[in-house]
């Protein structure tokens, strides 16, 4: 008896509630067919996960949430399936990476040349900024604020660009 009320509740909430479907299937599908299997897709995610709906927050948020990350991951698979290139090209692209790599190379190795070339503080923020930590934590570690972490940085990396800019 319970399943048939949650069933019947859930088909209210799903028909209140339609459009968010449509909405989202229109922003993420271009013909109709894979707008339908979108459609189901998130109707059938939805149901799955109907279950651990918290009823403090409003459903046509928790609906949309679901509607979202089901149509990104559909998107995404869908780029995965479009991205194949013939032989031909792809022998031409990894040619040219090849001698992009052999170019990033030298570059990468004349950047560490430049950046131990600089003061021992701009030295640490540069090596802290290219491990891609946080420009709170670079902050926190070296003891400045985040603010002047992004000034510095900023004001470093154009530094470097007219050392390489003289190379060039």
């Amino acid at each position: 008896m319970q399943q048939e009320t949650n069933r019947a509740e859930f088909v209210r909430l799903m028909e209140t509630h339609q459009k968010i479907i449509f909405k989202v299937c229109n922003s993420y599908c271009r013909n109709k067919d894979d707008r339908e299997d979108l459609a189901q897709e998130i109707i059938y995610q939805l149901w799955k996960s109907y279950g651990s709906y918290n009823e403090s927050f409003k459903f046509s948020t928790w609906m949309y949430r679901v509607a979202l990350n089901v149509a990104i991951s559909h998107y995404r698979k869908e780029m995965i399936k479009q991205e194949t290139i013939p032989l031909a090209e792809s022998m031409e692209a990894i040619k040219e990476e090849t001698d992009m790599a052999r170019d990033s190379e030298q570059n990468g190795q004349q950047l560490q040349r430049f950046i131990n070339e600089l003061k021992e503080l701009d030295r640490a923020l540069m090596l802290l900024y290219l491990e891609e930590k946080p420009y709170r934590e670079i902050g926190e570690i070296l003891g400045i604020t985040e603010t002047n972490v992004a000034t510095k940085i900023n004001r470093i990396k154009d530094k470097l660009k007219q050392r390489f800019a003289t190379i060039n």
